[in-house]
């Protein structure tokens, strides 16, 4: 058996998340299809990061065991000729040792979240963000993200449904960005860590649009943080802005 790592871009737009699903479509599920093209016998394919429904990514990593040993390029190559009707592009190809593992080998994972704000719908960006018609005020949600620095107790911005063991997470950074384009502004919120609990981008996310629009004082989410209450989250920012960036190793 011979185990390769593969670097995936999908737009999850179409896409009822990464996970496989029964009678759904799902990026795992329409790759795993793929490689079976390869290898009819291919059942061990696994990802760095489950994405939800909508959510993007850049620089996913999954590994998957062929039982020939091909070139990488030509894996690559053959993966990405039965994904052609798909967004889904296979970026790279290497062989790994039989011990690597997407998920438990990450030793960090690199998310963005993007907001577009201008008074007017999205046309070519819809989709890709979280649409908002107001400015927000980057250095108030820049202070309210210091607070989430660190290793945490982040039950209040863990889904109800999180299978994670434990809620205590530590979060490496938080930097937000903005930066004109034609009619609007785009707000980029970079968040890296190890691992992220279910929904936990998108929750803070949520809360930090409020701080940003001046619903809410800097301040609160310290308050909500220590709170350990998901009831005083915010309402979960949509998978449209949500990217996985990249996983290192």
């Amino acid at each position: 058996m011979y185990r390769y790592a593969l670097t995936i871009e999908y737009d999850g737009s179409p896409f009822h998340g990464w996970q496989v699903q029964n009678n759904l479509s799902t990026v795992q599920g329409v790759i795993l299809n793929a490689i079976k093209k390869l290898d009819v016998n291919c059942e061990n394919f696994i990802g760095a990061g489950r994405t939800d429904a909508g959510v993007h990514a850049i620089g996913q990593v999954a590994h998957v065991d062929l039982e020939t040993n091909r070139d990488c390029e030509t894996v690559k190559k053959a993966i990405n000729y039965y994904l052609n009707k798909y967004p889904i592009s296979i970026l790279d190809a290497k062989e790994v040792s039989i011990d690597f593992h997407a998920r438990f080998s990450a030793t960090k994972r690199y998310y963005t979240y993007k907001i577009f704000s201008r008074t007017t719908d999205l046309t070519f960006e819809r989709g890709q963000f979280w649409h908002v018609r107001h400015p927000l005020d980057v250095s108030q949600m820049e202070l309210a993200a210091t607070y989430l620095i660190g290793k945490h107790d982040f039950t209040t911005f863990r889904s109800s449904i999180c299978q994670a063991y434990s809620p205590i997470k530590t979060i490496n950074t938080i930097s937000i960005q903005s930066k004109k384009i034609r009619d609007g502004i785009i707000y980029e919120f970079n968040f890296s860590a190890r691992s992220f609990l279910h929904n936990q981008i998108r929750s803070i996310v949520g809360c930090l649009e409020k701080v940003g629009r001046g619903k809410w004082r800097p301040q609160k989410m310290q308050e909500i943080l220590l709170n350990k209450d998901r009831s005083r989250c915010a309402a979960l920012a949509p998978p449209s802005g949500l990217y996985l960036n990249k996983v290192d190793y």
